[in-house]
């Protein structure tokens, strides 16, 4: 599903503060379900309809070795269930989302997940049957059908592929039956973290009293300008996980031997294999990732280095002084929504005209929920996944650079989907992340260089100057760093070794004095802060946050192609978004120039940052 969250949020984005009157936001700036189904009454028959499709697909079992015209059949009449399960969970989700205080909507979502495991268990099949076929078989039905080649060649060349790591049909019905409990982990994870925590109270330094110390209180408060109070917020909240430091320990230990378990009974020589199989990705990429982060680490020590002179640090720097901003502003930045939209529009022109014509066209239509309000999901993602409608976006914008930066962003994935959906038929128009959020990220950069280029003061350029260098660390060494943790804990698992809630805090405590240049007196990282790594839920969802760090290396390398004019660099680039899931990702950044496993793209950024940190540089000496 093509369900693209701002990763820089984490979903750890403050949920906005509403006043007890706070006025209804107009429904102009509300999204428009009804281009999905006209009213959850719709819903629910178009539901029960899907379900009962789904009830009959096994009765294609043992019919597609018969000729080419019957796996076409057999394979169209899965994928149009698929297509119509993707709608009716975008549906669910986005009006889960619009107000998470009404039960009905969540229990709708449920009857959406219901019914995708309903049709995984029903087509698990599937695979095997395939395989038994055979390679030349299929060969030779493809040559017979080009309908069947165009819509469904990838899909039989990839399950071909996977033959080595494909059980019986009885043991994937039980491996398709099982994917419920195995996900209960996350669920765990959430309903601990985000229902259940005992949030502290604490005073601040101004006599500012935070009544609940929760996630978004702390995201909020942990740029306070006051480093007593900074300390003070760390201390408390970080306090309150190490409390429950077993307990979360146990379930990520938990969705650790998850995927350790996938992996053996499906063959692979360890998890990240494993997890790396479905895009085809080179083991290579995860390992160069991790090996040119660590190669950059001088260049993360310099802006760690500036950040504490900046902020006027005369001792040790401290992980708690990370996330206020380096540089002030006179006025508050002030960016509505209209504003946004145009910038977004200027921004993105480089990419030409047909990019253009469809962001119009998107923000022409009632396609975002775009403002906060009471009850509404905090945060901020793109989902595409209903492929014969449109893309929506969720936002919540605060008129400030950082709801300009997400927007822009989301956009990205929107026009991405848009380009992909207008190219490619539904069967290979699910794209993979590694290549999405360069689709977005690209945009986010291009809109750094432009607000800088466009500054109206040098403390405004110097502003933006610090945001870029903050998008570097935040996605690139932070996501790298979560994703050497995860080789970390599961290289534990598969040496024998257990994982309880203090060995992941002295893994995850290494790791994060190492990148923060504990050793070398760059940060001072006390240990109490160390169980961070309970706090980041994307730990439940596999070897995922790596694609975060690739996709900004590559993003850095297009970025400054298409903004130079290199010959070809902007049509390879588009030609990348449009060819969606039609091949393999790292095959796609290939065709568009870019290896993934070679250190050139890794380079870019670190090149990036240092000409960021040049310019800051150059105008601190002009003050």
């Amino acid at each position: 599903m093509k369900r693209i969250a701002l990763f820089a949020a984490l979903a750890f984005m403050p949920a906005p503060a509403f006043a007890a009157d706070s006025k209804p936001v107009p429904a102009a700036t509300m999204w428009d379900l009804g281009d999905l189904y006209a009213s959850p009454e719709a819903w629910t028959a178009a539901h029960d309809k899907v379900l009962a499709a789904a009830g009959k697909l096994d009765g294609y079992k043992a019919t597609l070795g018969k000729s080419a015209p019957d796996m076409l059949a057999a394979l169209s009449a899965i994928s149009a269930v698929h297509k119509e399960v993707d709608r009716l969970g975008v549906y669910a989700s986005l009006k889960g989302d619009e107000d998470v205080r009404v039960a009905a909507n969540q229990e709708r979502e449920q009857l959406a997940q219901a019914l995708a495991a309903t049709l995984a268990e029903k087509t698990s099949w599937l695979t095997p049957e395939i395989l038994s076929i055979g390679a030349e078989k299929v060969k030779s039905f493809e040559k017979q059908s080009a309908e069947l080649d165009r819509r469904f060649g990838f899909f039989l060349d990839n399950t071909l592929r996977a033959k080595p790591h494909t059980l019986g049909a009885e043991a994937e019905n039980v491996m398709a039956a099982a994917s419920n409990v195995l996900e209960q982990p996350d669920n765990i994870y959430s309903q601990l973290s985000n229902g259940e925590l005992p949030f502290p109270s604490l005073t601040l330094a101004d006599g500012t009293k935070i009544a609940r110390l929760d996630q978004a209180a702390y995201s909020k408060y942990r740029q306070a300008p006051n480093r007593g109070d900074r300390k003070k917020v760390f201390d408390a909240f970080w306090g309150t996980w190490k409390k429950y430091e077993g307990t979360f320990g146990a379930s990520l230990n938990t969705q650790v031997l998850g995927e350790e378990f996938d992996a053996k009974v499906r063959h692979f020589p360890d998890a990240l294999s494993d997890a790396l199989f479905v895009d085809n990705m080179p083991e290579g990429v995860y390992r160069q990732l991790v090996a040119q982060a660590n190669a950059g680490l001088p260049t993360f020590y310099r802006y760690l280095k500036l950040r504490k002179k900046l902020l006027g640090i005369k001792d040790d720097l401290a992980y708690y002084d990370m996330y206020p901003s380096v540089f002030t502003l006179k006025r508050p930045l002030n960016f509505t929504v209209e504003d946004s939209e145009r910038i977004a529009l200027d921004v993105t022109s480089v990419y030409g005209p047909e990019y253009t014509a469809m962001l119009k066209k998107g923000f022409s239509g009632r396609w975002m929920d775009v403002l906060p309000r009471p009850g509404k999901a905090s945060g901020a993602y793109m989902n595409g996944s209903a492929y014969d409608v449109h893309p929506y976006l969720l936002l919540n914008h605060n008129n400030d650079y950082e709801s300009l930066s997400t927007l822009t962003h989301e956009w990205g994935h929107a026009v991405h989907t848009l380009l992909d959906d207008e190219t490619q038929p539904y069967e290979t128009s699910n794209y993979s992340t590694f290549v999405a959020e360069t689709a977005s990220i690209s945009n986010e950069m291009l809109l750094n260089d432009y607000m800088v280029a466009h500054a109206q003061s040098k403390d405004e350029k110097l502003y933006y100057l610090g945001q870029g260098l903050e998008l570097i660390r935040t996605t690139f060494f932070r996501q790298t760093m979560f994703g050497e943790f995860q080789l970390a804990i599961h290289e534990e698992v598969e040496k024998g070794r257990a994982l309880s809630g203090k060995r992941l805090s002295d893994i995850y405590c290494g790791l994060l004095k190492h990148y923060y240049g504990a050793d070398a007196g760059v940060t001072k990282i006390d240990p109490a802060y160390c169980v961070e790594w309970a706090f980041i839920p994307h730990f439940y969802y596999g070897f995922y946050v790596y694609q975060y760090a690739t996709s900004m290396a590559g993003a850095a390398a297009f970025t400054q192609a298409i903004e130079s004019k290199k010959p070809g660099a902007r049509d390879r680039f588009i030609a990348m978004l449009k060819a969606g899931g039609s091949d393999y990702p790292y095959d796609l950044y290939k065709k568009a120039g870019l290896d993934m496993a070679d250190p050139a793209p890794y380079q870019a950024l670190i090149a990036r940052m240092n000409r960021l940190m040049n310019e800051i540089d150059t105008l601190e000496a002009q003050k």
